[in-house]
């Protein structure tokens, strides 16, 4: 299941029925799960945790520093979850400060030319179109979307069930159940598509669309938008209204 060609560091944790393909390198404090599948010319230097059934594709680069000029040898780590596909030429980068995390959920599809900058927080369920970006510090909820070559500021929150559209530069949160696009990011209704698909009945879909209608279209203000919402019994405009109240960026308007 590893090729001749594989380098693997002695310090490394291989669990059994992993596949390492030509030439990939497994780098000091690496720990990799079982069933996960690492294609040819991979690289993954640790500390790295990674868990079962991950597919990773080759040119990957999983584990490396941070790109952060604060960066200067601190022993920061990177945890990835179960069951995500890597594909080609990612790159996935540690923390910064001691002891920091960079942080990967389960079930996510991160295409080619992803990048995942230092101390990033990825939920689960998400898709990464090609080039997709993140700067530092971002932190990305279940189930959101970002199409081909969106880029995100970094601090910035990407909300559950959020969609980006392709191009789109994100400077301020972007709320949950939301679609933005754009250069600077601004919001273009709800992720209604994406909703539909994940489950989301009609009745709960069309008290979202109320919410963003009283935040967006209403004129108020933000703070007079959410005392309305707080009117509204639903658990998903109460994550809405909670998501907003913690923005620390501000939300895209």
């Amino acid at each position: 299941m590893i090729d001749k060609t594989a380098i693997i560091a002695p310090s490394a944790t291989i669990a059994e029925n992993v596949h390492i393909g030509p030439y990939s390198v497994i780098g000091p404090d690496v720990t990799i799960g079982e069933g996960t599948w690492i294609g040819p010319h991979v690289v993954i230097q640790g500390p790295t945790r990674i868990g079962r059934d991950n597919k990773i594709f080759q040119f990957a680069s999983v584990g490396e520093v941070s790109q952060d000029k604060k960066f200067v040898g601190q022993r920061t780590y990177l945890e990835i979850g179960d069951r995500n596909v890597i594909r080609e030429c990612c790159t996935f980068n540690r923390g910064t400060a001691q002891d920091a995390v960079t942080k990967i959920g389960n079930d996510n599809l991160f295409m080619a030319y992803v990048h995942i900058a230092h101390d990033c927080e990825v939920g689960d369920h998400t898709i990464f179109a090609n080039n997709a970006s993140l700067a530092g510090h971002v932190k990305v909820e279940d189930y959101a979307i970002l199409s081909a070559f969106a880029g995100v500021f970094q601090f910035c929150r990407i909300g559950r069930h959020s969609f980006a559209a392709t191009n789109s530069v994100i400077i301020k949160d972007v709320p949950p159940f939301v679609k933005v696009s754009g250069y600077y990011a601004k919001p273009f209704g709800l992720n209604t598509v994406g909703l539909q698909r994940s489950g989301f009945t009609e009745e709960v879909i069309k008290r979202l669309r109320h919410a963003y209608k009283i935040i967006y279209r209403s004129g108020m203000t933000l703070v007079n938008a959410i005392e309305e919402l707080q009117k509204l019994e639903c658990p998903e405009i109460q994550k809405f209204i909670q998501f907003v109240q913690t923005s620390q960026a501000g939300i895209v308007r």
